[in-house]
């Protein structure tokens, strides 16, 4: 599908509310229980994703002035930025949430027109138009909000939400090596080719389960053949 600049707005301003619903009332206990990513507890995941919103403010700011401002002065300051943040009490990391949350869409409220034009940088040193910082967003808030293991699933996000998701992952995965995949969500008819090593192996599912495989958060559906659909790489 192609998404548009009003999608993301809307994804991103939905997956921050069912991400701050899903964070809310969660103690330092809750916290510091295991989230859906390895070796992350839910604090690291909070923390991660507070540590985004400041960084697309960043990006915010550089499309709004023109000041070249990157997300992270570096890798190990963005690390170091999330350890910070998960050993915060609780209650000031949910504050931290919700402030980060509520200074970026401030910011994105304020641009005018042809400052969403302007170019600005990821982390992972692409230029893009300001306007995709609302689907790097909205792809944040979405998928850390079932990472926090706290009652979310990919079934609960849009359906139009999850196949943006996929030919975005589908995209990114196409220039790294893995296995050649033809995938099939058929209640919504969409489908993706993968190329890789190899035929392709189909993997037929519903679309939450394509995109939980796709990003790295379930096994994924079994192939034609009743297999287990083969193990894919690091998204990002």
């Amino acid at each position: 599908m192609s998404r548009t600049f009003d999608d993301a707005r809307r994804w991103a301003e939905l997956g921050t509310d069912v991400l701050l619903k899903a964070a809310a009332g969660l103690d330092g206990d809750a916290y510091a229980a295991p989230s859906a990513l390895p070796g992350w507890s839910r604090a690291h995941v909070a923390a991660h994703v507070a540590a985004n919103a400041e960084a697309l403010s960043n990006l915010v700011h550089w499309a709004a002035t023109g000041e070249p401002t990157p997300m992270y002065a570096s890798p190990e300051e963005r690390a170091a930025g999330i350890e910070r943040g998960r050993a915060l009490p609780a209650a000031e990391l949910t504050a931290w949430l919700h402030s980060s949350a509520d200074a970026l869409a401030r910011g994105t409220a304020a641009l005018a027109e042809e400052q969403w034009r302007a170019q600005v940088v990821t982390a992972q040193g692409r230029a893009v138009p300001a306007t995709e910082v609302l689907w790097l967003r909205s792809r944040e808030v979405c998928v850390h909000a079932v990472d926090l293991a706290n009652g979310v699933s990919f079934a609960d996000l849009p359906a139009d939400f999850l196949t943006a998701l996929c030919d975005d992952v589908v995209t990114k995965r196409a220039a790294a090596p893995g296995p050649a995949l033809a995938l099939r969500a058929p209640a919504t008819g969409a489908a993706w080719q993968l190329p890789g090593d190899g035929e392709a192996v189909p993997v037929t599912g519903e679309l939450p389960d394509i995109a939980a495989y796709l990003t790295g958060r379930a096994a994924g559906p079994l192939t034609a053949e009743g297999a287990p659909a083969p193990a894919l790489g690091a998204w990002l």
